[in-house]
């Protein structure tokens, strides 16, 4: 395979056959969107949508020894997580910097799944590999074993529960159980990414089609619509979920993230950036760090990724996600700001949009929490 080649979901030509655009990311062709993102965005926050997430990299870690491995090599206690659990959770370089955030699944005592994103699955294969060696357990790369397929919205419980009988009311947020779903075998997680209700179904390649079709037949009288990474990305923003590359980096440890909350010191053992995180919190109880908060626009102009916020003509922070908000009706951000600037209200803070500064209202995330 060329390094230019792409590589296709098992959904591929399903996703044609809509008519999807298709782009790449992470070497995925993946579809952007099918319609209107505008449309398929509203659809989940009203009704439901139908995401193909195949993208994603699934790795196994076995053996009697797996889950100290995964206490060794990420920052939380995997170890603590009970069978059909899941935990969210980072992976950090020895300096603390972030190389992943991760979902880790207990599927069985001596067995777990994470799920990498698709830009970081190799990154995190390799780091965890290298971290396993001298423990009693096995690293395997499951990403060509698994298809993702992802139903989210107010509707989602009700078009899943005609496909099967599993026990969905009992299935708790992170968390996950085996079942079958229109007659194919899968994991059912309840994890979602999109501030919306909603499940993940990990099947069998060969079985992603007949289960996207049977999913799409039980959600058309609930309007269920397939829906792109585009407004993916706009659901995530709006619900104030971070994306790897845009609010986590390398360059940031947990805690310059606000989320030194997925750091388990005291848990049993040493693991990988232990030092390095100790000294970030306490760094930043002495010398805050900037803060992740919400902008809302008073304008039309939508913030970029990388463009500075502004104050008092000092630059006092930078855009890491931002995009017109459908739920909302206005352009909004994420960024990062100076801590004296960070609170919810502040005044006189401005996004440089091409050497103009547009106004800004910095506001509490996440902007948009669905009603229980």
């Amino acid at each position: 395979m060329s390094s230019t080649e792409l590589r296709h979901t098992a959904l591929d030509a399903v996703h044609r056959a809509l008519g999807a655009t298709m782009t790449d990311f992470a070497g995925w062709d993946m579809p952007l969107r099918y319609g209107s993102e505008r449309d398929e965005h509203l659809a989940v926050r009203t009704r439901a949508g139908l995401f193909d997430l195949s993208h994603m990299g699934e790795i196994t870690v076995t053996g009697d020894q797996a889950a100290a491995v995964l206490n060794h090599a990420l920052v939380g206690d995997i170890a603590s997580v009970g069978v059909g659990r899941a935990r969210y959770t980072m992976i950090c370089q020895a300096d603390g910097g972030i190389l992943d955030d991760l979902i880790v699944y207990r599927l069985a005592e001596t067995e777990y799944m994470v799920v990498a994103n698709a830009s970081n699955a190799q990154v995190v294969l390799d780091a965890l590999t290298e971290r396993a060696e001298g423990f009693d357990a096995e690293v395997r790369d499951d990403r060509d074993a698994y298809a993702l397929i992802a139903v989210q919205g107010p509707e989602s419980p009700g078009i899943l529960k005609s496909l099967t009988d599993a026990d969905l009311d009992g299935l708790k947020y992170y968390a996950g159980l085996p079942g079958t779903v229109a007659g194919v075998p899968a994991l059912i997680a309840r994890t979602g990414y999109t501030g919306e209700d909603g499940f993940e179904l990990f099947v069998r390649p060969e079985h992603a089609v007949e289960l996207w079709q049977a999913l799409t037949k039980a959600g058309e009288g609930a309007g269920l619509v397939p829906c792109g990474l585009s407004c993916r990305d706009t659901l995530r923003l709006e619900a104030g979920m971070p994306l790897y590359g845009h609010e986590l980096t390398t360059s940031l440890t947990p805690f310059d993230a606000g989320l030194g909350r997925v750091v388990k010191f005291e848990k049993e053992g040493d693991f990988v950036g232990r030092e390095a995180l100790t000294e970030a919190a306490a760094r930043a109880q002495e010398n805050p760090p900037r803060v992740l908060v919400g902008l809302v626009a008073e304008g039309r102009r939508v913030p970029r990724a990388g463009y500075a916020v502004v104050a008092g003509g000092e630059v006092i922070g930078e855009v890491t996600s931002g995009a017109p908000s459908p739920t909302l009706g206005k352009p909004i951000a994420m960024a990062y700001v100076d801590a004296a600037h960070a609170a919810p209200g502040t005044e006189g803070v401005g996004v440089d949009i091409r050497g103009t500064h547009e106004p800004y209202q910095v506001v509490a995330l996440p902007f948009y929490k669905r009603r229980k």
